[in-house]
């Protein structure tokens, strides 16, 4: 039998080249190779947007056509939704009873957020997601999480939780391990923070030819190159990072063109866009289709849906009796 994977995406707004590069590209070559499941995270999107929630059920159907845009199949892998799981958040309470404050304190992503803020002002959800992103591995036992290396503190966490229940119950739960990706993270065009959606930096994956050319056109390159024939410096430079993603056969020639001031900044930049539309163009034709059936959309997420609260009602029986909770 296969192993089992989980990833997935907080369903806060369209995907972007960033998404691609960085996870979806490669579950997509994964879910021949892993039984696949695709976690759409509204519960966690309303950390950040639980004063609207009536964006993430947009954001929800937008995400869902993005991987069939980029070559998700249903027939292959499990999307699900994350709030219509609930035994999902039974499980993030049980976690939660054995977590300490300092532990999510000392959290990276907490860390952050607490530099910027008091941790007192800090929301309880907010606080407790990484308890939260563990029951979302752990639900359905999966063996693999596909991450990067600045989400491995994350997976670890997990992995503690996993290896802290079993010590205190039974050994019902699995302990995931880490697939690494090694796909560089995209700046985003303004050159100055990895590309997001909430930096309007981004490069969406259902930009029109004409959106795409023009996102690119406005890129920022490299700040100390002023004339076409200046020597550049390509590794301070996004749309390098684009070709090397994106168009790594003819990297080298661009990176020894922009370094010997043969290769103009526009010349540069068409190419990168050539090839991005040769990925975005049947993109954009598989989106259209799913987006033209909605009700098929729909049908894939219920049946996925189905499928995961199938799963976790056996993961949880196990874990009630594990905790002795089985009463009647």
């Amino acid at each position: 039998m296969k192993e089992r994977m989980l990833t997935g995406d907080r369903v806060t707004g369209k995907l972007h080249l960033g998404h691609y590069a960085g996870s979806l590209k490669n579950r997509v070559a994964l879910q021949d190779r892993y039984e696949a499941f695709l976690l759409l995270a509204d519960v966690q999107a309303l950390t950040t947007h639980f004063d609207r929630p009536e964006l993430i059920r947009d954001h929800l159907r937008e995400v869902a056509l993005d991987y069939l845009a980029a070559g998700i199949d249903p027939e292959k892998s499990t999307v699900f939704v994350q709030s219509m799981v609930p035994e999902i958040a039974e499980l993030t309470v049980f976690y939660s009873m054995f977590v300490t404050v300092n532990v999510l304190r000392h959290n990276p992503t907490i860390k952050s957020e607490s530099r910027n803020g008091s941790l007192d002002e800090m929301y309880y959800g907010f606080l407790g997601y990484p308890v939260s992103q563990a029951a979302d591995i752990t639900f359905c036992k999966a063996t693999v999480v596909p991450v990067g290396d600045d989400q491995l503190p994350h997976l670890e966490f997990a992995r503690k939780i996993v290896r802290r229940f079993n010590e205190l119950y039974q050994p019902v739960l699995v302990e995931p391990k880490a697939l690494l990706s090694d796909m560089p993270r995209l700046v985003g065009t303004d050159g100055s923070a990895k590309m997001s959606k909430s930096l309007g930096n981004a490069i969406p994956l259902d930009s029109s030819k004409e959106e795409l050319a023009h996102n690119i056109r406005r890129a920022v390159t490299d700040p100390a190159r002023i004339r076409k024939n200046d020597p550049g410096h390509p590794d301070v430079c996004p749309i390098y990072t684009y070709h090397r993603v994106f168009r790594p056969e003819g990297a080298d020639e661009i990176r020894e063109g922009c370094e010997r001031g043969t290769m103009g900044c526009a010349g540069c930049k068409e190419r990168v866009t050539e090839a991005l539309e040769r990925l975005l163009e049947p993109m954009r034709e598989r989106r259209a289709y799913y987006a033209a059936r909605p009700k098929r959309v729909d049908e894939m997420l219920i049946a996925g849906t189905n499928r995961a609260r199938a799963i976790a009602r056996e993961t949880m029986a196990e874990v009630r009796e594990a905790m002795s909770l089985n009463y009647f």
